[in-house]
Order: structure tokens, then C-alpha cells, then sequence
């Protein structure tokens, strides 16, 4: 089964000086599965059970690094927040450009419903450069 790769531009800039990733994120992948809302921060990532994901994060301006700093799936239904890895303490700047995220599809996933995830992305440092949003899901089509 072929890996999906999952590519997150940052505007960056936009980003800090805005305070939110909302509308600052571009999310792609190159699933065979048809996937919806590719270059938005809406991506519906369409996957299979037992399939690797491969996250990354890019920023736009390179003079302002970004790293994942967690994932963290959503209970189905409630929007609650399931325990998912550790987030990091912090990212240094010379690791920005190393942190990459992969997982497996979990194969208890549901046929058609959306596992919405929580992206948390560290931009530079400092006071504000911890960022979410949790508009992201992988869904299960068969």
C-alpha cells in the first residue's frame, strides 16, 4: 500500500502577524484516494486502514522556520481531544527544518466518518509562535 504524504505550506509571516493558521495553511497530498479540499486548511484526506502517513511542514518565507509539534486525533462525534504522542517542549530553530510526523492508519477506523486531527505547528520562537488548528481529517472510503 502506497504511503501518503502529507505537505503543510505556512505563511508564516502571515501567520505570526495575524496570531492564527486559519486561512495561512495550505495542505496537500498526494493520495490515490481522491481526497477533498487539497491547498486548503480544510484537507479531507482520503486513506486507507494500515496506511502510512507522512506529515511535513514547510514555511513559505524561509527566513521563518516552522516544525509540527504535535498531532493529536479527535474523538469522532465530540470533538474531543484523544491522547495521541508527546508534544516536544519546545522546537529550537535547528530543528525546525528535521521534524517530520508518520503514523498508521489505525485499522478500528469507521468507513466514512471524519477523524478530524489537531495540528500544532511551532513557528520560530517566542511568546505567540505556538499555533493550531484542527480543521484536518483523514476519512476512510473504501
Amino acid at each position: 500500500m502506497k504511503k501518503i504524504n502529507i505537505n503543510i505550506a505556512v505563511d508564516t509571516v502571515e501567520a505570526l502577524s495575524k496570531e492564527t493558521l486559519v486561512n495561512h495553511i495550505y495542505v496537500m497530498d498526494d493520495s490515490t484516494f481522491n481526497s477533498k479540499g487539497q491547498g486548503t486548511g480544510h484537507l479531507e484526506t482520503t486513506c486507507q486502514p494500515g496506511q502510512v502517513i507522512h506529515w511535513v511542514a514547510t514555511a513559505i518565507d524561509l527566513q521563518t522556520p516552522v516544525c509540527i509539534r504535535n498531532i493529536s486525533f479527535l474523538a469522532p462525534h465530540t470533538g474531543e481531544e484523544k491522547p495521541s504522542h508527546p508534544s516536544p517542549a519546545t522546537c529550537t530553530m535547528s530543528e525546525l527544518d528535521l521534524l517530520t510526523w508518520s503514523g498508521t492508519v489505525p485499522y478500528y477506523m469507521e468507513p466514512g466518518v471524519h477523524y478530524r486531527y489537531r495540528l500544532e505547528l511551532q513557528i520560530g520562537n517566542g511568546k505567540l509562535s505556538v499555533m493550531y488548528v484542527d480543521t484536518l481529517s483523514l476519512i476512510y472510503e473504501y
